[in-house]
This record gives C-alpha cells, structure tokens and sequence, in this order.
C-alpha cells in the first residue's frame, strides 16, 4: 500500500514525466549516427577527389612508370634508393623485417680491372670465392643498407692491432653533402657485433670512430651479413659499397676486393638516386592533406608513398572538452564521465599496423579496379583494433593504357574522434541539464505536495467530530490553480459556516415566528372555554383564526421556494417585453400600496428578453414588498428599467437604512434576514430575495444588492440578457 501511495504521488508522476527526456539524446545519438554516415560519404568523395586530381598530374607521363627508372640498376655504380615504408630494425640479428624488398636487392660479384689507394698498381681479379647481394632504402630520414656477404673464410680483426684493414672489412665511401670531398667509412669488427665504424683517409690511415652510423654485423651460413643506418644529412650526390676479403689470418693480406663500383680511386662513385624524383615532386604538394598517398606502377610495385597511415585522419580536431582540470564538474568528467563513454563508445586507436602499408607492392580490390581503369573506394576494417580504413584508388593514364594508379588511404578515426566527442559534449551537456530539470521538478513537486497537503490538512481540521465547521481555511495569495483552489474552499466553507450557523440558529428564528400564532391560538381557546358570552366567544373565535391563518402564511413561505424550484424546472421561456411587464407590474404597486410612493424611468421602446412574465413579476413583486418595507416614510421607491449595451437592467432604489456590509452577499440565500423584530408586520423567514434569485438565475440573470452612494438606502440591481429577433 505505501509503494502504491508513493507512485500515486506528484512528485514520483513528475519525476517520471522529466525521465521522458532520456529520450531526446537518443533521438539526437540517432541524428549523429545519421550525420555521420554523411560525412563518411563526404570523406569518400574528398580521398576520390585527391586520388583523381594526382592522377591527372600523373596523366601521360609514361616516362615515370618505365621499369628502367624503378627497376634493377641499369648504370654501373648507381645505387638505387627503395622507399621503405615501415621501421627496420637493427638488432634482430636477421633481415626478415626487410620482407619483401629483399627481392629487388643486386648481386656485386665483378672484381675485373678494381684499383685500390693501398696498391694503385694492382688490379684484383675475378674471385668466385667472394661476392655479396645488397639492398638499399631509405626510411624516415635516414638510408638503410644490408649487405649479404658470400665468403668461405672469414677473417675478423685481431683485439691487439690498430690497423682496421687487416681483416674482412666494408667500405663506405660517399660524397659529402655539401659536395666537396669524399668521406670514407671502414666497418671491421673483432667479431660478430653491433658496429663499431671508423672514419679514415684515403689510404685508410687516422681512424675515427664515427658514431652517427650504427647496425650491426652477424655470421650465417657461407658467410656473413651486414646492417647499418646512415643518416640522410651526411650523405651527398654519390655513394659506393666495397667488400675486402682477407683469406690469410696470418699475413692478413687483401685477396680480393668486390664493389659497386670499378674504382675505389678518388671520387669515381656512383650516382644515389631515387626512384622516382620526378613523382617526388608532383606529390609533394599532397603531403598536407592529411593522408597517406601511394603510386603504384601496373604491377601493382609502390613507386612513392607520401604520409603515415597512422596519422592519416583526414581531419584535423580539436579538443572539444576544454574543461579545467580542476572543480567537482572536472572530477566528474574525468572520474564518471570519461570512463563511462570510453565502455560505450567505440574508440579510435593509432596503435594499429597494417601489413598492407609495409609491402613493396600493394594489392587488393581497389587496386585490381583502378589499374583495370576503373576509380573505386572501400571501407576496410583491421579487426583487432577496430579502426575502419578509408580506401580510394584511381587510374593514371597514357593515352587509353593504364600505366599505374593513385592510392589515397586514410583512417576513420578522425571522423570516429569527431563523432565521440561531439557525442560527450551532447551527453555532458544533456546530464547538466536533466540533471537542473529533474532537481527543479522534485523541488516543483515537493512544494506542490506540500501546498495540497497543507490545504489538505486544513479542510480536515474545519469540522470537528460532531459535525459542526470549527475552522476555516486561509485563502492563499498565490495565483496560481491552487492558491485558486485554496481561495474556492475559504469561500466554500465560509457560506457553508453561514449555512450551519443559519440552521443552527433556525430553531430560535421558527420558534420566535411560531410563537406569537400559537400563544394567540393557545389564549384564545382557553378563554373561549371561560366564557359563556357568544359575543366573547366570537372574539376569541375570531383571534384563533387569525392565529392559524398566520401559522398558515408561515407554513406557505417556507414551501413557496420549493414549489417555485420545481415550477421553473418545468417551465417554458417565451419571447416578452420587459418595458411593458415593469410598466404593468409598477402600476399595480401604486395601488398595492397607496401609501408609498413610485416614481418609474422607463425608455419609450421596447426590451426584448427570454422568459416568463409572471415570474418576472413574481420576481418585481419581492423585490417591491422588500423596498417598501425598508423605506422611510414619506421616501419614493424608484424603479428604473433600461437597456445597457447586450443587457436588460432594472434596478429598484429605496431611501432606507443601509444594507450591512456583511450582508451584502448573504441576502439572497434562503432564510436570511435583516428586518428589525419590530418592523415585522407579518411573519418573514428571509425567503422574498432568495425567490428572487431563483427567478434570476432562471432567466440566466444576474441579481446583486448595493448601498446607494447619494442618500441612505438600498438599490438591488437584476441584469437580464436582450433576445435579438
């Protein structure tokens, strides 16, 4: 029962009703969902259109995509530069993160006609005991080498000697990046080891360790292999690769000598070159797009890659939630909150690789359809992060062959980042402000309740155990429907208070009225049974009947209200001039009462209302009898009967004493009266003006009592409404 009163309650109805609210943020995740399927379409078309605009840069340029500019080095000594697309590492002690590039790595195995500075006079021959495979690329910011040695004895350098020749060892020699000189690099290890490389001479004297490069150097199978790093900045226009061999561990001498170039004299090195420098510069200016940009020939090869996918968002954020990270809205956002939409919210992640964007060569639907001529773009989703990548390709053209494609990628997790947070920012601001309208409604509702129990309580305590109105209840100044409500049940009790305390004291009044009739009667039926004169007799006689004549009239008045209540119930209204039945009935007053006198204001034309005449006159004739009996001798009863904008007014003045205050609006309920005892000519119970506004409401009237402001004396005033033909 108390759960069933408590759900019942104002305050838990309201509070219900502000839970409705919950509905607006998931019509307005709805409409983020739905804004956010267009922006993917617009992201599409805007990765379509950076993909279709490179490619028409490209457009005709068959030049670029000949497998002699990207393919294996046609000019000896040339080293060819490979984009590398993902970090190698070092110190793996294999060169399997090298992948797939491994398959454009050049064979080095000629020694015909080589001179070097330590014997310009000797040419070293043709060695099959020596030679190595090489690969070269280049990967954010710095060149990476390996080198994949055949030599069936090696020999490393002895802990105890200065000299870092007289063992296997690799030479670097390049042009410096200002162009002026050549800088010569010698690695020899004591053993297989992280590098340890030296500066030197031309003739390879003054070793200095160099520690800008590192890599490392490990044994395997029928020889050894070599990784390094160089950085860019050190390198010019011109780099070559040597590998001595010293077979003898004893004499240490140099058997034989294998590099990418025919002489280790002076400058005559080989061109560093990049695959495609003229690409290179067509793409540069997309490098601000915010994506990762690749060129592929037909074969699907990478020729250049621009960006990192990781990065690639294609939007650029800022951080919506700028809130201090101070204050208890910070604490809750940080502590509820955030922990909160990260369980709900899918959240994007760069901690993603995707083994697509490490391969030398790239393949995949999008790929098949751009290089069989057609534009295409997908969504692809890696699964273990949940990050969708965005996917456009697009042919490029030389007359009608397709000669390679524009991929333009970017991941959607700018777009997923702008979703959540404009989703907490609409969250954090729909709970602030369901919060404010929940607190407002329990506050409402509280007060509410509070106010209708207090109203409650008061009409409780108005009328005791027996029945009686002990109290009454404070109107309310509020102006609203309760303080309305309030204002209603003071007024309701206050005539119902006046309604008891008339009942209550109906007993006196009947027994005053009574009292005088049948005391008459009473004397005068024991003095006729005293007398024996017939004169006497007829005197009582006389005196009794006038006694039950006037209990009669009192019996009639008290049930004349009642009768007329059922009269009017029944009765049909007609069409009446009301000038006409004032004219008669005031008439009839002049002879009625030849005492008092009338004076009538009339307008000579007609007013037309809706009722029944006799009852109007019934009504006139109350109101009349009530004037005259107030009226002072000697003073005119004035009647007045006249048309005020849609209404029929009749007002009936007497010069009399003043209505009191009190009574104003008590006059016309039934069995109240203000006749002094001694003005009672004939017995009254208060009833003439309660007929009176029976008949009013009747003919849906309005009937009301005012003191007169211009003499002493009463004017009641009835407003009836006009009948329009």
């Amino acid at each position: 029962m108390k759960l069933l009163n408590i759900l019942a309650s104002i305050r838990f109805k309201l509070i219900f009703l502000s839970s409705l609210l919950l509905l607006i943020p998931v019509l307005v995740y709805q409409y983020i969902l739905a804004m956010d399927e267009y922006l993917r379409s617009g992201q599409e078309l805007t990765v379509l259109g950076e993909a279709r605009a490179l490619a028409t840069a490209l457009n005709d340029r068959p030049e670029l995509f000949d497998e002699g500019t990207f393919g294996r080095a046609t000019r000896t000594g040339d080293i060819y530069i490979y984009p590398v697309y993902s970090p190698l590492s070092l110190n793996d002690g294999s060169l399997v993160d090298w992948g797939a590039y491994q398959q454009y790595e050049l064979e080095y195995n000629k020694a015909d006609y080589l001179r070097t500075p330590l014997n310009p006079a000797r040419i070293y021959a043709h060695d099959d005991s020596l030679s190595f495979r090489s690969m070269v690329g280049e990967h954010n910011g710095s060149l990476y080498a390996y080198f994949k040695v055949r030599d069936d004895h090696i020999v490393y350098r002895s802990r105890e000697s200065l000299s870092v020749i007289s063992s296997d060892f690799l030479q670097i020699s390049m042009l410096t990046a200002d162009g002026r000189e050549v800088q010569r690099i010698v690695i020899a290890p004591h053993e297989p080891e992280f590098l340890y490389p030296f500066r030197v001479n031309e003739d390879f004297s003054d070793p200095i360790y160099e520690e800008r490069l590192s890599g490392q150097w490990y044994e395997v199978d029928g020889g050894y292999e070599v990784e390094l790093q160089i950085p860019m900045d050190m390198l010019g226009e011109r780099i070559g690769f040597a590998i001595f061999d010293v077979d003898d561990p004893v004499e240490r001498d140099i058997a034989t000598v294998v590099a990418t170039h025919k002489s280790l004299v002076g400058d005559r090195l080989g061109s560093l070159q990049r695959p495609t420098p003229e690409i290179d510069r067509i793409v540069a200016g997309m490098g601000r797009s915010n994506s990762h940009i690749q060129v592929v020939d037909r074969s699907g090869r990478v020729l250049l890659t621009v960006g990192d996918i990781q990065s690639a968002t294609g939007l650029l954020l800022s951080n919506i939630n700028n809130s201090s990270d101070e204050g208890y809205w910070a604490f809750v956002q940080n502590n509820v909150l955030s922990p909160l939409y990260n369980l709900l919210l899918t959240q994007p992640s760069t901690n993603f690789i995707d083994d697509l964007y490490s391969e030398v060569a790239r393949e995949g639907d999008h790929i098949a359809a751009a290089l069989s001529g057609e534009p295409f773009t997908r969504f692809r989703e890696l699964q273990d992060t949940q990050t969708v990548i965005l996917e456009a390709s697009h042919p490029i053209f030389a007359g009608n062959e397709v000669i390679g494609a524009v991929i333009v990628d970017q991941n959607m997790n700018g777009l997923r980042s702008f979703r959540n947070q404009a989703l907490e920012g609409l969250f954090n601001t729909i709970i602030a402000v369901m919060l404010a309208v929940t607190l407002g409604l329990f506050f409402f509702a509280s007060r509410i309740s509070n106010r209708v129990r207090g109203l409650r309580n008061q009409a409780e305590g108005i009328i005791d155990d027996s029945g009686r109105v002990r109290n009454t209840i404070v109107p309310s100044p509020n102006s609203d429907e309760i303080g309305d409500l309030s204002r209603s049940f003071s007024s309701i009790v206050e005539r119902l208070s006046q309604y008891t305390s008339y009942l209550e004291n109906m007993s006196s009044r009947l027994s005053h009225e009574l009292r005088t009739p049948v005391t008459v009667v009473r004397s005068s039926i024991e003095n006729l049974g005293s007398t024996d004169n017939p004169e006497e007799s007829q005197v009582y006689i006389k005196r009794a009947e006038e006694g039950i004549s006037r209990l009669n009239l009192i019996l009639t008045n008290m049930s004349e209200a009642t009768r007329l209540e059922q009269m009017l119930q029944t009765s049909e209204k007609e069409i009446i001039d009301l000038a006409e039945v004032v004219k008669g009935c005031v008439e009839g007053y002049r002879l009625a009462y030849p005492d008092s006198n009338f004076t009538l204001e009339i307008g000579d034309y007609s007013i037309f209302v809706k009722g029944v005449p006799e009852y109007v006159a019934q009504l006139l004739d109350k109101l009349v009898a009530n004037a005259v009996e107030f009226s002072h001798t000697g003073q005119a009863i004035a009647v007045d009967c006249r048309i005020v904008r849609d209404t029929a007014v009749i007002r009936i003045s007497n010069a009399g004493p003043y209505l009191p205050q009190e009574m104003k609006d008590r006059i016309f309920e039934s069995m109240v009266s203000v006749r002094p005892h001694q003005k009672q000519k004939q017995p009254h119970l208060g009833m003439g003006l309660h007929i009176a506004r029976l008949v009013t409401d009747f003919h849906n009237g309005q009937i009301r009592a005012d003191n007169r402001e211009d003499v002493e004396g009463v004017t009641i005033t009835v407003n009836i409404p006009l009948f329009y033909r």
